[in-house]
């Protein structure tokens, strides 16, 4: 530790002179919150909150989206079975064969002399009539079997590359308050963000606050110790002559030799204790270490003045703590995540339209081209049997909720007591001041009639000596008092929510 105090006073002796900067309460707080990171992490949450909450406004208007695929199978869709397109392909040949068999069971029961007799009486040559109709046959079954093709090739889906594509448009209806809770939960955490927000400015003035009065009293108490340190120094010049005159004792010299010690000994601890502090003031309100920095109350001779008694106000602390807020946004985040299972074991209703194309076609025939179709519906959705899911979901959030208003009731309990105990710290601090105060009268009044007695001869070094170290105390005793008013202050402020 000393090595380190050590490496901290050289490099402050190693610095460049520049000129100092003076800065008061209220900039080191500007500064302060202008720099602190966590108010800077603070401020993107809100933003991210309110994108959040942005977002679930959008679940109220209709969603639009689109799809496209391709897919490529080993296999096509097939229409006709094998025996099917076999029969088609087939068709001419198969007819004229049960034509002609047919006619040969038609003229079975005939002699063919008959047939011919026959045909021979109406001019027609039996046997030119049967190559005659064996060619036309043939001519038709292969008329029909070339039909029969045509109608399988038709039938062909050639479904194996198939692209597929549509854009859909769904309009929520009812979702069973799901949407709304959502959107409840947005502002409620819009709210909470702000709400942190606000915690962490009040805790960054609260920190800049205390190490800000700290500076102060230790400069005050560095100027006290040099006083006091002058005053010993007179007072060994006095005893050092006094023994050279022979009216004083080497006994007496020692001891305030000894008490000298005593006080450089206290005044480089305060130096220390000072540099240490400014370090951490500048840390705190974004300035280099090293940075030559006075405040404004430094030289003020009185820190503060006696407040006003002030007033037991637990309505105010609940209303303006922002810790409260925060937790009573918890407790209504619960209570709309508890909706948001609820809709579970309700009804969802929603619109549906689009646009669907696909090639092959399949409102033409299969025809390799893109064809589509318009669409409108309604989608409803109802929850039949889930084995008690979402009612044990529910359950357990709501004793998330009795968990969240609990810990609520026990914070208000606790806000309470603390803004009792800083209105009272407040008043002790203001009765401490007053003693102080006249105390610092006492101690003046004593210290001149010793130094008096002391030039008259009438009283010893080490009563003066007494009377110097009551002096130091009143004096001390007094800084401090006056910053424990003001510290006191910031504590009830914080307590209450009002300090800004």
């Amino acid at each position: 530790m000393n090595r380190l105090l050590g490496l901290v006073l050289l490099a402050g002796a190693s610095m460049p002179v520049c000129a100092q900067r003076l800065l008061t309460l209220d900039s080191c707080r500007a500064m302060a919150l202008r720099n602190n990171k966590q108010m800077r992490v603070s401020q993107v949450k809100q933003d991210v909150a309110t994108n959040i909450r942005k977002s679930a406004r959008t679940k109220y208007l209709p969603h639009v989206s689109a799809i496209g695929t391709y897919q490529y199978t080993s296999r096509q869709v097939e229409l006709l079975s094998d025996d099917q397109k076999s029969t088609l392909n087939n068709i001419g040949t198969n007819s004229m064969t049960d034509l002609q068999n047919g006619f040969a069971q038609a003229t079975s029961h005939l002699p063919m002399e008959q047939v011919g007799s026959v045909l021979g009486m109406m001019g027609i040559d039996l046997g030119f009539l049967k190559t005659a109709s064996s060619q036309t046959l043939q001519g038709m079954a292969a008329q029909l079997n070339a039909l029969g093709g045509r109608l399988v090739d038709a039938l062909d889906t050639d479904t194996r590359n198939l692209f597929a594509g549509g854009v859909m448009l769904v309009q929520p209806v009812f979702m069973g308050g799901s949407i709304v809770a959502l959107n409840k939960m947005a502002d409620i955490n819009e709210d909470m963000q702000r709400h942190s927000a606000d915690a962490r400015r009040q805790s960054t003035i609260y920190t800049t606050d205390k190490v800000y009065w700290q500076v102060v009293s230790l400069r005050h108490k560095q100027r006290l110790a040099e006083s006091y340190l002058d005053l010993l120094k007179k007072l060994d010049a006095d005893v050092h002559r006094m023994i050279e005159e022979g009216v004083a004792t080497r006994s007496d010299g020692l001891a305030v030799d000894v008490k000298m010690n005593e006080a450089e000994m206290t005044l480089t601890k305060v130096n220390d204790g000072l540099v240490l502090s400014k370090m951490l003031l500048c840390q705190t309100i974004g300035l280099p270490i090293n940075e030559d920095i006075k405040l404004a109350d430094e030289e003020a001779e009185n820190l503060a003045v006696l407040a006003v008694e002030p007033k037991l106000d637990i309505e105010t602390a609940v209303a303006n703590r922002p810790e409260l807020k925060m937790l009573e946004n918890g407790v209504q985040l619960s209570r709309q995540l508890t909706n948001v299972l609820k809709a579970g074991n309700l009804p969802m209703v929603a619109l549906t339209g689009g646009y669907a194309v696909s090639n092959p076609n399949v409102l033409n025939g299969f025809q390799r081209k893109f064809g589509g179709f318009w669409n409108v519906g309604v989608l409803v959705r109802i929850p039949i049997w889930n084995w008690g899911d979402v009612m044990y979901k529910v359950r357990a959030s709501k004793g998330a909720t009795s968990i969240a208003t609990l810990e609520l009731e026990e914070a208000r309990e606790k806000i309470e007591l603390q803004v009792n105990q800083n209105t009272f710290r407040v008043n002790e601090a203001n009765k401490k001041l007053t003693m102080a105060q006249s105390n610092i009268e006492r101690a003046n009044e004593n210290l001149r009639t010793a130094n008096l007695g002391f030039k008259e001869g009438v009283i010893t070094p080490t009563t003066v000596m007494e009377a110097q170290t009551a002096w130091l105390q009143a004096q001390s005793q007094k800084i401090d008092a006056e910053i424990d008013v003001r510290l006191s202050q910031v504590d009830l402020q914080k307590s209450l929510g009002t300090l800004q």
